[in-house]
């Protein structure tokens, strides 16, 4: 089986790949600048690690990384989508948002994950089984939601409704397709002001941002077997609040 993790050098895309490396035959790690994490998972897993370099606010490096994924990961049957973009479109105001910010934001977070999507599902529809699980965000659950982040919360919709189409879509053709909503992970690439860090602990019924460890469960249960019958859900994660 082939697992391909899209946003594989963050702190989660590497927790999930250990966690769940030995049911896999290949993974391919996507990543765009970030080489540590991705050097470490071949170092410990060998070469059914198989890094793929891409920057998905390029539509032709997307193209690419889809290409190069198809021709080394054989039967892809299994797929992550982690990929966000780091830019400064959270934590500002509606009106001081430019639109190329919108873009960015539909670009690396949905773009890819509808041309990913489209090139991999077909080879699980062609061997009756396949799973794909997308990170949401608890903005999608939160009501109301959380303002000064209009363009990575639109997003975020979108990827959610890519979600419920591809699972009502894909049902009877035995793929599974489901989100996951975490609150605010503290990682080492989370780049937000230490007063949103307060406000989000303070919000929190267990008074702490989430760890990856705290997230990354709900990956794995969701690419497992245990999961076959589970669709078209997003699982939140975010300590009840």
């Amino acid at each position: 089986m082939t697992l391909v993790v899209t946003g594989a050098s963050s702190d989660v895309g590497a927790a999930l790949i250990g966690r769940v490396a030995d049911n896999y035959d290949t993974i391919i790690c996507h990543y765009r600048s970030s080489t540590a994490i991705i050097e470490s998972l071949q170092t410990k897993f060998g070469d059914k690690v198989i890094p793929v370099q891409a920057d998905f606010s390029d539509l032709k490096s997307t193209e690419r990384f889809v290409e190069t994924a198809l021709a080394q990961g054989g039967d892809i049957s299994h797929m992550v989508h982690l990929s966000s973009s780091s830019s400064s479109s959270v934590n500002k105001k509606f009106s001081k948002t430019l639109w190329t910010q919108f873009e960015t934001e539909i670009d690396i977070t949905f773009r890819s994950a509808v041309m990913c999507c489209q090139a991999f599902i077909p080879p699980m529809v062609k061997a009756g089984y396949g799973k794909v699980v997308m990170m949401l965000s608890s903005q999608m659950v939160w009501e109301p939601a959380k303002p000064y982040s209009t363009a990575y919360t639109c997003t975020k919709h979108a990827l959610h409704g890519l979600v419920k189409s591809l699972a009502a879509e894909y049902a009877a053709k035995g793929v599974t397709v489901n989100g996951v909503s975490p609150s605010m992970i503290d990682t080492k690439f989370l780049r937000v002001p230490d007063i949103v860090k307060e406000v989000n602990i303070s919000n929190s019924p267990i008074k702490r941002l989430l760890t990856v460890d705290d997230v990354v469960p709900a990956f794995e249960f969701l690419l497992s077997s245990g999961a076959d019958t589970v669709t078209g859900q997003n699982i939140a994660v975010t300590a009840g609040n």
